[in-house]
Parts: structure tokens; C-alpha cells; sequence
């Protein structure tokens, strides 16, 4: 960037970063994000706040071991929002057994860090309730101003 930007550089980035995707597709692979730094001349916390709200958009997302990478399947929320949706999907109420960890991975093509993460922050929330021998259960339903 060779200037400062009173809308805040890190959303340059961003908004730079998706418009490629856009452009390319989901068949983009994002540079590292040494990369990033040298191709944009910021700093690293400025790339990971533009992929943060990336991530926070739906566009990208966390890859342990990999890196960022492009939500593929045209399906642009977040896996915490996909999580959360699934109460919805799956018509579960309040007592009902909330679906395992390995069968949440598989599902949404995700680590089970990441979906480990979100269950903690569902629980956090209230949404899940941990139950010792049989897994997690359905606390309480999503309202929309609910976000884990």
C-alpha cells in the first residue's frame, strides 16, 4: 500500500483479496502471508486482520497446517455460522443430541481444531450443553443476534 487510508488499510487488503477470489474463483490458492506482506508492503497483523474479516464474511478460512484458504461450495458463512445453522437444518430442539465432533468435521470439510473452537464458543454461549458419556446437547436455540 503506498499510502495510509483513512477507511483503514487492512480493509484495502481485503477488499484487494476479494475481488481476486471473486475474479478467479474458489480456485484460487491465497499466497502465504509472508507473501502477502511483500505483495501489499504492510505488515503481518495488517494481513491477518483482512483475512480475519475475511474469515468473518465467509470468504476464507484457517486451514491448520495449511494456511488461509478459500471456502469452496459457494457456501460463504463461517463454519461457527454453518455450526450454528445446523440447530436449524436439522430441526433439533432443546434436549436433542447435537452431532459428534467427527461426524461435524465430515460434514463441513473442516479440522476438528476448528470445529473443536466453535463448540467451546456454542457452549460458551449457551447454545450447547456438554454432557459427560453422551456428548452435546441442544441448551437453547439460536436467535438471530445469537454469534458464537
Amino acid at each position: 500500500m503506498p499510502q495510509a487510508s483513512p477507511r483503514g488499510t487492512y480493509l484495502q487488503v481485503s477488499e484487494t483479496l476479494r475481488q481476486q477470489i471473486e475474479s478467479h474463483g474458489a480456485d484460487i490458492s491465497l499466497p502465504s502471508e509472508a507473501a502477502l506482506m511483500r505483495i501489499h508492503g504492510v505488515s503481518r497483523n495488517t494481513i491477518r486482520r483482512a483475512l480475519k474479516a475475511l474469515e468473518t464474511e465467509g470468504v476464507v478460512e484457517s486451514a491448520p497446517g495449511i494456511g488461509w484458504r478459500v471456502v469452496r461450495e459457494g457456501d460463504r458463512r463461517s463454519l461457527a455460522q454453518r455450526m450454528m445453522d445446523l440447530i436449524a437444518e436439522d430441526s433439533l430442539t432443546v434436549g436433542d443430541v447435537y452431532p459428534s465432533e467427527a461426524k461435524l468435521c465430515e460434514r463441513f470439510g473442516s479440522s476438528r481444531t476448528a470445529v473443536r473452537r466453535v463448540l467451546a464458543q456454542m457452549e460458551g454461549t449457551g447454545l450447547l450443553a456438554a454432557v459427560h458419556g453422551k456428548g452435546r446437547t441442544v441448551r437453547t436455540l439460536p436467535t438471530p443476534t445469537t454469534r458464537p
